[in-house]
C-alpha cells in the first residue's frame, strides 16, 4: 500500500512513501541529492551535502543522548524544576574519514555530568583515522608524510605530534605482546635477524631479532621482537632470546631453523637440549651464488640440487664432492662455505620429505622480513630503538588481516605434522593439549 505526499520544497513533483523504514529513509535521502543538485550545490568538498549530512547526524544523535541523560526532552514539561537541565552547546570540530573535518555543536548540561558516546569529551578524530595512521606508519611514511597525507587526502589537519601521539598509544600494546604467553611445544621456530639503521649518537646498522613458531596445531606466530646490540648478529644474544621464550612457556622445540650463525647451535641446545638446529638451505644457495659469476648459476644451481635432494647424508656428501670436483678450482669460496655448514645443514635428510619440505629453508621468516626491509627503508634511519621497534610491530600487526595466508600456512604443513606426530610420538603432548 502507498500515498502520495506533496513536496514541500522547491521541487514540484511527489514521491512515493513506502511503508517499509528503510525505503522512506533512502527516499528521503534520494529527495535531498536531488534537490541539492537542483541547487548547483556539491554533493562532496567543504560544502557539500555529505558534510551537511554529516554534520546533522552528529549533532542529532548528540541531541537524543543528552535527552537520555536527563531523562526528558528538550523543551518537555517534565524537566522544569528536576535539578540538572540543558545548558547551551559548545563547538567543536571533529575529523572523519569520510568528509575530513566537520564543525558540530555539541550540547551541555549545567551538572557537567554528560558524557557522550558517539563524540566522546576531548576526542577529535571520529571513524578509523587512528587505524588509517597506524597503518600508514607500518607501511613506512614518517609522521610528517602522514599528516601531508590526510591534507591532500581528507582536506583534514592532523599534527605531526598527533600522529606521533596516536602511535606512541600502541607502545603499551606491544610491551604486553612482546611477553605474552606461549605454547609449550612447537615444531619448529624459525629465527632470523634484519639490520636497521638507527640514530645511536651516531646513524648505524643495529640488529633487530625476529622469531616465528609454528605449533602443532600448524598455527603459525610471530612470537616477539628483540633489538640486538652491537652492529653484527650474535650467537649470544640468540641465548638471551631463547632463554626468554623459554620463560614465557615454551618447553620444548623439534627444529630450530637458522642461517646458519656460527656458535648459534651451542645457543640453542643451552635451552633447548632436544631441539635440532637446522641451517637454512636458501641461505647456501643465495651465498653459493654470490661466490660465483651469474652466467654460471644456472649450471652451478643443476649441481647443487643433488646435494639438497639426496636420500641420505651420505649421498648428499658424495653430491658434494662432485660439485667441489667441478667447481672448487674456479671458486674454492663456495666448497668451504658448504663444508662449514655441513653439520648443520644434514640433519633434516634424516627425515621423511613432508618435514624436510617446510624445514629447508626459512622463507617463512624471509617474507616477513621482506615486509619489515620495505618498511624501514622508506623510514631510512630511526631516531630510537623504540621507534624502531614500533614500526616493526606495527608491520606485524598488520599482516594477514584476513587470515588467509594462515589458512595455506595449516594447509601446507598438515602432512609435516603427521609426520611430526610418527618421529617425536615420545615428545607429543597429550591430545587434550594440543
Amino acid at each position: 500500500m502507498t500515498e502520495t505526499v506533496a513536496d514541500m520544497g522547491s521541487l514540484n513533483n511527489t514521491i512515493t512513501k513506502v511503508t517499509s523504514p528503510r525505503e522512506q529513509e533512502r527516499a528521503a535521502i534520494r529527495e535531498l541529492v536531488i534537490a541539492a543538485r537542483a541547487r548547483g550545490e556539491d554533493l562532496t568538498g567543504p560544502g557539500g551535502l555529505l558534510k551537511l549530512l554529516t554534520k546533522t547526524v552528529l549533532e542529532t544523535a548528540l541531541e537524543e543522548e543528552l535527552s537520555e541523560h536527563l531523562g526528558y526532552d528538550k523543551h518537555a514539561v517534565e524537566g522544569r524544576n528536576r535539578g540538572n537541565s540543558r545548558n547551551g552547546k559548545r563547538s567543536k570540530t571533529v575529523v572523519t574519514d569520510a568528509v575530513g573535518p566537520v564543525e558540530i555543536e555539541v550540547p551541555r548540561d549545567r551538572d557537567g555530568t554528560f558524557a557522550p558516546v558517539i563524540v566522546g569529551k576531548r576526542q577529535r578524530r571520529l571513524g578509523d583515522v587512528d587505524t588509517v595512521v597506524l597503518s600508514l606508519y607500518a607501511k613506512g611514511l614518517t609522521t610528517g608524510e602522514i599528516s601531508a597525507h590526510f591534507a591532500e587526502v581528507y582536506g583534514a589537519s592532523v599534527a605531526k605530534d598527533t600522529v606521533s601521539r596516536i602511535t606512541d598509544a600502541v607502545v603499551e600494546d606491544m610491551q604486553a605482546w612482546c611477553s605474552r604467553p606461549l605454547q609449550p611445544v612447537y615444531a619448529a621456530i624459525f629465527i632470523d635477524a634484519i639490520f636497521v639503521k638507527v640514530r645511536d649518537g651516531q646513524v648505524g646498522n643495529r640488529p633487530f631479532y625476529a622469531a616465528i613458531g609454528v605449533d602443532l596445531r600448524g598455527q603459525r606466530d610471530v612470537l616477539g621482537l628483540w633489538a640486538g646490540h652491537g652492529s653484527g648478529e650474535s650467537a649470544k644474544f640468540w641465548l638471551a632470546v631463547l632463554t626468554e621464550l623459554k620463560n614465557r612457556g615454551v618447553v620444548d622445540v623439534f627444529f630450530i631453523v637458522c642461517d646458519g650463525l656460527k656458535g648459534l647451535p651451542d645457543s640453542a641446545n643451552a635451552v633447548f637440549p632436544l631441539a635440532t638446529v637446522q641451517s637454512c638451505v636458501i641461505h647456501l644457495i643465495r651465498g653459493t651464488f654470490r661466490y660465483a659469476s651469474k652466467r654460471y648459476w644456472e649450471a652451478l644451481a643443476k649441481d647443487l640440487r643433488p646435494i639438497y635432494t639426496a636420500a641420505t647424508a651420505q649421498d648428499a656428501w658424495a653430491a658434494f664432492e662432485q660439485l667441489e670436483e667441478t667447481w672448487g678450482q674456479r671458486y674454492p669460496a663456495i666448497p668451504k662455505l658448504w663444508r662449514a655448514a655441513w653439520e648443520t645443514f644434514t640433519p633434516f635428510l634424516a627425515y621423511d620429505v613432508e618435514i624436510r619440505r617446510v624445514l629447508s629453508s626459512t622463507n617463512a621468516i624471509e617474507s616477513l622480513n621482506a615486509r619489515y626491509r620495505r618498511a624501514v627503508t622508506a623510514k631510512g634511519h630511526f631516531p630510537t630503538e623504540q621507534a624502531a621497534l614500533k614500526t616493526l610491530y606495527l608491520v606485524t600487526r598488520s599482516l594477514d588481516p584476513k587470515g588467509t595466508g594462515q589458512a595455506r600456512w595449516i594447509t601446507r604443513w598438515k602432512p609435516a605434522l603427521n609426520a611430526f606426530a610418527i618421529t617425536y610420538a615420545d615428545r607429543m603432548p597429550a591430545a587434550e593439549n594440543l
